[in-house]
């Protein structure tokens, strides 16, 4: 799918999202859904459907309440498990051999001096992102709201205020292309405090298609009273996606809050689930390898 027709599918499907996650549109028939929206109850099912994998009557049933709360308890359990196994980082995606590392205390001191850092704008299945890379693997992926470039610029300056930023979208292009594909190689190199690596260290242990809780993060990692600490961690993560913080949800189930809009937030969680359902039915049980990432800390 060209680049310029992704992005469309998604501006067209956050507003079908915000429609059908309204009171009105929970329970809302195709024609309705595509008659706000201007289109053919056709065009609409054939739009929504290359963009999500399924229907939009199935997509309205992975953004219910009750959905979130079977994902939930589903997504705690399978998290533990894979970081009981040791696969945190790579349980996630089904085909992404994943490698990441934080800088060293003395990077992290000096805001990336001397780093260069290559930048691009990218259309994603979930509109557009600013993504920048280091020689060492991605190191910021910012999604855009339509006329927010300079806001999402000026938060890449703030994050590494002494490296050298230099516009060459070739650079970033290989990791952010494995990222959404979910598969090939993907390196990540992140700056963070000690605290709020170990908080996205966790996070890559939540398998795509299931979520998690600010408890059971904060279980995970031995800090079961630190909730709001790991919330505030999850709020910071610079990799939009990659590091899954859309898997958080509150402890009740509910959306919780997402720095790039809870609009986005819902697209991934029922895109993800989306594709696991139709994963499991269609592969058999394979395999695998997998590469268990190593974290560096000086």
């Amino acid at each position: 799918m060209k680049e310029a027709e992704t992005s469309y599918h998604y501006r067209v499907i956050a507003r079908a999202i915000d429609l059908i996650a309204s009171d009105a549109g929970r329970h809302a028939r195709l024609e309705d859904l595509a008659s706000a929206l201007g289109m053919s109850p056709a065009h609409f099912q054939r739009l929504f459907s290359k963009w999500a994998g399924v229907s939009p009557k199935r997509f309205q049933q992975y953004l219910m309440l009750d959905q979130a709360r079977e994902l939930l308890a589903t997504g705690e359990s399978l998290a533990e498990s894979a970081h009981r196994l040791g696969l945190s980082g790579t349980s996630r995606l089904h085909d992404l051999f994943l490698r990441w590392e934080a800088m060293t205390p003395g990077e992290f001191a000096t805001g990336g001096a001397g780093l260069v850092l290559e930048f691009g704008w990218f259309e994603t299945p979930f509109g557009l992102a600013l993504a920048a890379s280091s020689p060492r693997g991605l190191s910021a992926l910012f999604f855009v709201e339509p006329g927010g470039c300079s806001a999402a610029l000026d938060a890449l300056k703030r994050r590494w205020p002494k490296a050298q930023l230099r516009e060459k979208a070739s650079g970033p292009a290989p990791h952010v292309a494995a990222a959404f594909a979910q598969s090939g190689r993907l390196d990540l190199h992140i700056i963070g405090t000690p605290f709020q690596i170990q908080v996205w260290e966790a996070l890559l242990s939540v398998p795509s298609g299931a979520t998690t809780s600010y408890s059971a993060l904060g279980a995970q990692i031995g800090m079961p009273s630190a909730a709001r600490a790991i919330g505030s961690a999850v709020g910071r993560n610079p990799i939009g996606f990659a590091i899954p913080c859309h898997r958080v949800l509150r402890r009740d189930g509910g959306l919780g809050g997402y720095h790039w809009g809870e609009t986005r937030k819902r697209a991934m969680l029922g895109w993800e689930a989306a594709r696991r359902d139709a994963a499991q039915d269609a592969a058999p049980p394979i395999n695998r390898t997998l590469h268990d990432p190593t974290l560096t800390s000086g």
